[in-house]
């Protein structure tokens, strides 16, 4: 609807109340917007992948955390306490909390860093170097502490899985290059959940078994082949490092490919680039001998000549001065000095053999002395004395008995009652029961006596 106007001059409002703007300047924009953010935002957790990463003079760090659609200007100022900064660095995957802001000086919002976690490789990344410099910090991966391998091993511990590639890898260099080398197997898992502390307890069983008077190890292999960080971490526990650390053998670290460095490889007496390698090491000793051995003949060959041409040049000296000297005369001396080795061993012969005929005569003559037919005599001689000794001294003894045998009998004749017979008197008896009746009182009427004289018997009955 047309606006209505009193007079040509009046035109109302040119500029109404509802038509009337507020312009901002770029720098309240920004700072209400900055107001905005703080205030409805404030702090929050974002997770993502570093990258465009930069650490000024100044000791801020600036950086981008993407993801696959879109992308967060990030700071961290050098007075922030945030922990494990120096591991920050691009392709790692963080957790980060901090506030969300707005730089003004260029009008984009960004997110002020108050903490940050690693997540995955890079929080595996951020433990290995944890535990590496507290390690090196007690002094385990000083040199000083390094043990040299022996030369030429016979028998070595092995430590790994028994059916990975490493093992066939080991297996197959060893019996290329020194196939009388014996190798303890110590199976164990290498990967996963547990793997580290079988891995230390393998490496313990064979410093106990190389105690054992059958054991005699010469050094300690523990591989395995290659992976990703998060396959080889049972080689960055402390557990197998400590472990390592405590082994009385010499320890070769075998532990994924060249490019892989474990926590394992810095406290072995030994890093090698992979299982193939180690075994190459170990065998140096055995196979160089080898080509030593190869050699030989060359060598001998060489010494045999070398030698007989200084034979001939020493022959060709004796030649000389054998030119230079008269032969008869060396010939000459010779003779007599065979004329004197002859006389003397002339009377070594005679006094040899006259030394033998004393000896022989000694000897005769002590075996005269032990003749067995004098022994003979001696020892017949000795049984006849034995012999006549037994009968004089059974003859004495049966004459001794034979007396007291015959003064027994004498006392027995004395006490006996038929010397009281022969005197008059008689032994009176029941004649049933055999009993001596000594008094009138055991007779009974009836009872039949029997009545014993010097010569006969009288048999009776009892009347009265």
């Amino acid at each position: 609807m047309p606006r209505q106007s009193k007079s040509q001059w009046d035109f109302g409002e040119l500029f109404p109340a509802e038509a009337t703007r507020r312009v901002l300047s770029v720098t309240e924009l920004t700072a209400q917007i900055k107001r905005l953010l703080e205030g409805q935002i404030g702090q929050v957790w974002v997770t993502g992948e570093i990258t465009n990463f930069r650490l000024q003079s100044s000791g801020h760090m600036y950086f981008t955390l993407k993801d696959a659609s879109a992308q967060l200007q990030c700071v961290l100022f050098r007075g922030e306490a945030v922990s494990n900064r120096e591991l920050m660095q691009d392709g790692q995957h963080v957790t980060l909390q901090g506030e969300v802001t707005v730089y003004e000086p260029r009008g984009q919002y960004q997110v002020r860093v108050t903490a940050i976690e690693f997540r995955g490789v890079g929080a595996l990344q951020v433990a290995f170097e944890k535990l590496k410099q507290k390690l090196s910090a007690e002094g385990m991966f000083a040199p000083e502490r390094k043990r040299p391998l022996p030369r030429y091993p016979h028998r070595i511990g092995l430590v790994t899985s028994p059916t990975g590639a490493a093992i066939r890898d080991v297996l197959h260099v060893i019996r290329r290059r020194q196939p009388g080398l014996e190798i303890v197997l110590a199976p164990c898992r290498v990967q996963g959940q547990g793997a580290a502390a079988e891995v230390a307890e393998a490496i313990r069983l064979l410093n106990e078994w190389n105690r054992l008077p059958m054991g005699s190890l010469d050094l300690i292999l523990v591989t395995r082949g290659g992976g990703s960080l998060e396959d080889l971490w049972a080689f960055n526990e402390e557990v197998v490092a400590r472990a390592v650390a405590a082994s009385a053998l010499p320890v070769v670290s075998a532990v994924g490919h060249e490019i892989d460095f474990t926590i394992c490889d810095f406290v072995a007496d030994l890093r090698a680039a992979t299982p193939s390698a180690a075994a190459e090491l170990i065998t140096e000793g055995a196979f160089a001998s080898r080509k030593f051995v190869a050699t030989a003949a060359e060598r001998l060959d060489q010494a045999v000549r070398r030698a007989m041409e200084a034979i001939r040049d020493d022959l060709d000296r004796l030649r000389q001065r054998l030119e230079r000297v008269h032969p008869c005369r060396r010939i000459n001396e010779r003779l007599q000095r065979l004329d004197e080795l002859q006389t003397g061993l002339l009377r070594c012969v005679k006094s040899g053999l006259e030394t033998w005929r004393v000896r022989g005569q000694s000897l005769f003559q002590r075996l005269s002395l032990v003749k067995p037919s004098r022994i003979l005599v001696r020892r017949r001689e000795s049984v006849v004395r034995l012999e006549q000794g037994l009968t004089d001294r059974t003859r004495a003894h049966l004459i001794c008995w034979w007396n007291r045998w015959a003064a027994a009998e004498t006392r027995l004749r004395l006490l006996s009652p038929l010397n009281v017979l022969d005197r008059g008197y008689s032994i009176t008896a029941n004649a049933a029961t055999g009993h001596v009746i000594r008094s009138a009182e055991e007779a009974k009427v009836g009872m039949h006596l029997r009545t014993r004289l010097k010569s006969g018997e009288i048999r009776s009955v009892v009347e009265e």
